[in-house]
């Protein structure tokens, strides 16, 4: 894999010439909490698009092997990356798998995340820092050894998944707030910081997506209300839009967080 430093034109012109010609042919993006809803949805729509894709979960690997096998069924290649993002050594050894099974790493989408419900009152500091460490400090750690690969290559995609409840209010979820709006934080921050080399970084922010839930996504909030749409996004929907500001189309988009909530919260 070429990884020398090159523009969005000059990748353009190099892809038409391949005979993959799909947006991400080439590129290898890693997914958190790839198993299920959105991360299994993005997961299979940057396959589509011809990235590598790299399923990082942290206990569900049978559900993380049968979304490889539905990748690697429709001609796409992936792995199964078994790993506590918690853990900084854990995150360390997973990025340096990547690597040397696919060469680089191009796209990152931190999108692991528990959201159980606590009230305030009755919140322990456990309870807290057990949010708080998965979206944050996960997002850090798979963020701060997949960056010198980005730079190395001279071209990369952040994706921080964030949320509509730290906008909106959804009752017994500070801690989930907290760290979502963290996430917007550590966005602006490193959009800026990375705006020259060749890296954009934004955040998506779901709005209600309907659909099966995990036991640790929670449910969904008591005053949470259907949008104006009328009817619940689905992981799809979510998908599309990290797809696009992974594609090379959103070269010009950074620092953003990009709202896909039916018209629930308005910017």
């Amino acid at each position: 894999m070429d990884e020398s430093p090159r523009s969005d034109t000059e990748e353009t012109s190099q892809m038409t010439t391949t005979s993959d010609t799909r947006p991400l042919a080439g590129r290898v993006a890693l997914i958190t909490g790839a198993a299920r809803r959105s991360g299994r949805a993005t997961a299979l729509a940057l396959a589509a698009d011809g990235a590598a894709v790299v399923l990082n979960v942290r206990q569900s690997r049978d559900e993380a092997e049968a979304n490889k096998r539905e990748i690697e069924a429709a001609g796409g290649r992936a792995m199964v990356a078994v790993a506590d993002i918690t853990d900084e050594a854990q995150v360390r050894g997973m990025i340096d798998a990547i690597v040397g099974r696919f060469g680089g790493l191009h796209i990152l989408v931190n999108n692991a995340a528990d959201r159980r419900q606590a009230r305030f009152e009755e919140m322990t500091y456990a309870d807290w820092r057990h949010i708080t460490s998965i979206v944050l400090d996960g997002a850090f750690f798979c963020t701060r050894y997949a960056v010198p690969h980005m730079l190395k290559a001279g071209w990369g995609r952040i994706v921080n998944l964030g949320g509509i409840g730290h906008h909106a209010g959804f009752l017994h979820r500070a801690h989930v707030h907290t760290a979502k709006a963290g996430l917007e934080g550590l966005t602006r921050g490193l959009a800026i910081e990375y705006a020259d080399k060749g890296i954009t970084v934004n955040c998506v922010a779901p709005g209600r997506i309907g659909g099966p839930r995990s036991k640790t996504a929670g449910s969904s909030a008591p005053n949470a209300k259907t949008p104006p749409t009328g009817f619940e996004g689905a992981p799809e929907d979510i998908a599309a839009a990290i797809r696009y500001v992974c594609s090379p189309d959103a070269r010009f988009v950074t620092g953003q967080t990009i709202h896909v909530n039916g018209g629930q919260f308005l910017t």
